[in-house]
């Protein structure tokens, strides 16, 4: 298996990667052996157990308290005004415009007010409210795993925005939470809800595309005017300042969790190997050249993150995923979803396309592919499809994954995506980023289950009797 990949990065590349073996920075979180990238697995704690389909107790009114009141959660905020069974019990942002913005949003569906938390640290004081269910964590990355291990440790539900984490360390250290408090931890990765990727979802399970052997997905949208918007972009522009100290893919799981969910990942099968390779940086200083000026701090900076980084993984049953990453280029958004089987074919993005034997060369009509997508329509979206479509949310697609989030709560059921999930999706950030500055270097992927992976077999979207 190395001997593949590095002859496929050598006909990507044309040049030898491997020539002289590099040595990880005596603080570096992993070790190389034998040409490959190797991160640290610590093993369970005596005591502990996996949380494979965890189910807890059924809770009838889901009291839900909001940290991060900024571009993702306000709209969580008015998604869940739409919902059965919740009650929001808490607000929380340090800008208290945003706090004051989500009361309005309460007030106007005819919602009492919540509590109020506008202090730098009081997470911290809404993680310990004995009247909450789940918390939901829309603040900015970095503040991602701190909220969610305080929480689960205070007896909470988590709900995290992506990616959970941006450490290897730090995937574990949500997974070993999980697992010590059996408390959900899901990651908001609302891709998984869209419509297409939901139909295509069913088709695999449907057979329509034989063995599934090659998926592709990616994160491609054009981010430079927010990254540079000091007024109305990121809070303290805090994902500037990541990308110019990162590269890789920090941003895996928008293509990532569907593909995962097609390929049985930790369900019968896992991610076991990764090669990564990025392009070097343009877009960023090219733009902030354009904006500011060819001698300003902002042109001059040098960014890490390249413009497009393209990752390749095999997983333990032989099945290969392609995921990309450009935040940077002047490009049409792109989010891929292509699946290739033995008996057929289909892709969301330039064009959605399905293709099926004995005439696969061919992409089925516009008819054709309209009836074939309303005939195999996912039981979730045909259910709840339409009034998604009318709260919003990215298309619909959010107001699925927090209708989904609720009623799996609501009858102690297990959550779609679990806190492997979260682990799996989000490692790629600091697995990728150790393989582009290795020089493409072979990663072995982490196993979060600490081999229970083959416990349960396929990916299944727990309904209530």
């Amino acid at each position: 298996m190395k001997t593949l990949f590095r002859t496929a990065l050598l006909l990507v590349c044309g040049f030898p990667l491997f020539a002289c073996t590099p040595h990880p920075a005596s603080d570096a979180p992993y070790r190389i052996e034998e040409g490959t990238i190797v991160f640290a697995e610590p093993a369970r704690a005596e005591g502990q157990c996996d949380v494979l389909q965890l189910r807890c107790d059924p809770i009838p009114v889901v009291r839900v308290a909001f940290i991060g009141l900024g571009m993702r959660g306000s709209t969580a905020v008015e998604r869940f005004t739409q919902l059965d069974g919740v009650e929001i019990v808490a607000l929380c942002d340090k800008v208290p415009a945003h706090v004051e913005r989500a009361q309005r949003t309460l007030s106007v569906h005819g919602l009492p007010a919540a509590q109020e938390f506008t202090g730098a640290d009081d997470w911290r004081r809404v993680c310990e409210l004995e009247g909450v269910d789940l918390i939901y964590n829309c603040t900015d990355w970095q503040m991602h795993v701190p909220i969610a291990l305080y929480a689960m440790e205070r007896g909470k539900h988590v709900a995290v925005e992506v990616p959970a984490a941006l450490t290897v360390a730090d995937c574990w250290a949500l997974v070993d939470a999980a697992e010590r408090t059996r408390r959900h931890c899901m990651m908001l990765e609302n891709c998984c809800y869209d419509f297409f990727e939901m139909t295509t979802l069913n088709m695999a399970r449907e057979g329509l595309f034989g063995e599934i052997v090659h998926v592709e997905g990616a994160y491609i949208h054009d981010l430079r005017e927010l990254q540079f918007d000091r007024r109305h972009g990121y809070v303290d522009m805090w994902r500037l300042e990541h990308n110019a100290l990162h590269t890789g893919n920090p941003y895996p799981t928008h293509g990532l969790g569907p593909l995962c969910q097609l390929l049985d990942i930790h369900r019968g099968d896992r991610m076991e190997r990764l090669v990564s390779l990025s392009s070097d940086q343009f877009g960023m200083s090219a733009y902030a050249t354009a904006k500011y000026g060819a001698e300003s701090a902002e042109a001059e900076r040098p960014y890490a993150l390249g413009d497009m980084n393209t990752t390749l993984i095999r997983t333990a049953r032989g099945k290969s995923i392609l995921i990309q990453h450009d935040i940077t280029s002047p490009r049409p958004y792109n989010r891929l979803h292509t699946i290739s089987g033995t008996k057929g074919f289909a892709q969301k993005y330039p064009i959605r396309s399905l293709a099926f034997d004995p005439d696969a060369h061919h992409r089925l009509s516009d008819e054709q592919l309209d009836q074939m997508l309303r005939r195999y329509e996912h039981p979730i979206t045909r259910e709840i499809g339409e009034k998604a479509r009318e709260v919003g949310g990215h298309g619909g697609m959010d107001f699925i994954m927090d209708y989904r989030l609720v009623y799996c709560l609501r009858h102690g059921l297990p959550l779609d995506q679990d806190v492997y999930d979260a682990a799996e999706w989000s490692s790629l950030a600091e697995l990728t980023e150790a393989s582009v500055r290795n020089g493409s270097m072979p990663v072995a992927m982490p196993d979060f289950t600490r081999g229970a992976w083959r416990k349960v077999e396929g990916f299944s979207h727990a309904m209530a009797e």
